[in-house]
């Protein structure tokens, strides 16, 4: 796609069938034409009266239907595709993001990718170690133009973790906003938003690359073996909220 200009996650357009073409066409990650993909969403969707129901469906089938895992961390192309969170079953926010996006196009709804940098008060010591850093930058999420406006939708945590993590889950009604809650289920802190990138009609790989390579120099000097094969968010997770075998989770 040669036009990837970003546009503010705020500005308010008058959109034309010719601005939001591009927000509707394939890319090599937002793989609308792939057969998973395709018919992932076609089952999601099935039966839904309107674009809005339809978005819906899509939002819960990527939030509960692909486990979140930052572990499962890939700044490639072929990492970042819809079909590839598909087949693995779980991914982190960015490529979470794709799928919806590329689920949503492929029912005709145009789909942005936006990106903030948080900071977030939920990880684990692994992460923590990696990262050096409580601030995630290039979070990811999805803005899909619904009945003449766009709505951002985050679908990073699935229901099970946020139970697990005494999170509040972000639901999505198809014209509110649907962002992280500044805190959990408990009064913790929870995440911050601190600065919002734009959004893009497909991912800026260049630019998370280049932003990974300064910012978590740690994590990206671990490179593609990432957090070790013997890493299991999961695992982590309920170790941390269990107080058993590793160190409190951060608040």
């Amino acid at each position: 796609m040669e036009d990837n200009t970003p546009v503010a996650a705020n500005e308010t357009t008058v959109e034309t069938e010719a601005s939001l073409a591009k927000y509707l066409a394939a890319t090599p990650t937002i793989e609308i034409g792939h057969p998973e993909v395709a018919a992932f969403a076609a089952r999601h969707a099935a039966g839904a009266g309107d674009p809005v129901e339809k978005a819906i469906r899509l939002y819960y089938a990527v939030r509960d239907g692909i486990r979140y895992n930052p572990y499962a961390f890939f700044l490639s192309v072929d990492g970042l595709k819809a079909s590839t969170t598909l087949q693995a079953g779980q991914a982190w926010c960015v490529p979470k993001a794709i799928l919806l996006a590329a689920c949503c196009r492929a029912h005709g709804i145009p789909a942005r990718l936006g990106y903030a940098d948080i900071r977030n008060h939920l990880s684990t010591a692994r992460m923590r170690e990696a990262m050096r850093t409580d601030i995630f930058y290039w979070h990811g999420y999805t803005s899909l133009y619904l009945e003449g406006r766009w709505v951002r939708a985050t679908p990073a945590f699935n229901i099970e973790l946020c139970r697990k993590f005494n999170l509040l889950p972000l639901e999505f009604d198809g014209r509110s906003d649907s962002l992280f809650h500044p805190f959990d289920a408990v009064g913790n802190r929870h995440m911050e938003y601190l600065h919002y990138r734009g959004e893009y009609a497909d991912v800026p790989l260049d630019g998370l690359i280049a932003t990974f390579r300064d910012l978590y120099p740690e994590l990206w000097r671990m490179g593609e073996a990432g957090f070790g094969t013997d890493a299991d968010f999961d695992r982590d997770v309920d170790a941390e909220t269990k107080g058993a075998d590793a160190p409190g989770q951060k608040r």
